[in-house]
């Protein structure tokens, strides 16, 4: 059985853009994973972080993998691009967020979803609704309205 899953996908460290686009590609190379839409890049100021600004996207897959093995193949391809984890926030090389798995609700010590701030963030809300119109409301757009975010 496969589920739609939806997937944010930041970076604000080196080649920022390139990391991105990296991960897009990389992402439908999982194991019963493929790839169906992905949004436009985005330019977003840091939201509760520091540094550069980041470069953002959502992509929306196809997957047999179950919600904590498609966390842990996200944890690999962080850890393949360098990421790091000094402190909470930290600029990094590459965020893969898992946003959501088919219609789970689901709350572990590793995974929460729906991801728990999807609505309190414009990086995210702005390419899924690109990509997934049903899964955001305009009260959660015009919420972040204030956040500096310019489609490239």
């Amino acid at each position: 059985m496969t589920n739609r899953a939806h997937v944010a996908i930041g970076a604000n460290l080196g080649d920022a853009r390139a990391a991105v686009l990296r991960a897009m590609a990389d992402l439908g190379t999982l194991p019963e994973t493929r790839v169906v839409a992905h949004s436009s890049l985005y330019r977003s100021a840091p939201v509760d972080a520091t540094g550069p600004d980041f470069i953002n996207a959502v992509v929306e897959l196809e997957t047999g993998l179950e919600p904590e093995a498609l966390l842990r193949e996200l944890q690999r391809l962080e850890l393949g691009a360098g990421r790091e984890r000094p402190y909470r926030n930290a600029p990094r090389t590459l965020d893969l967020d898992l946003l959501f798995h088919g219609d789970a609700v689901m709350a572990t010590e590793a995974l929460k979803l729906p991801h728990p701030r999807i609505s309190e963030r414009a990086f995210v809300l702005l390419p899924l609704a690109e990509i997934a119109p049903d899964r955001v409301t305009q009260d959660q757009l015009r919420h972040v309205a204030d956040q500096r975010i310019e489609r490239l």
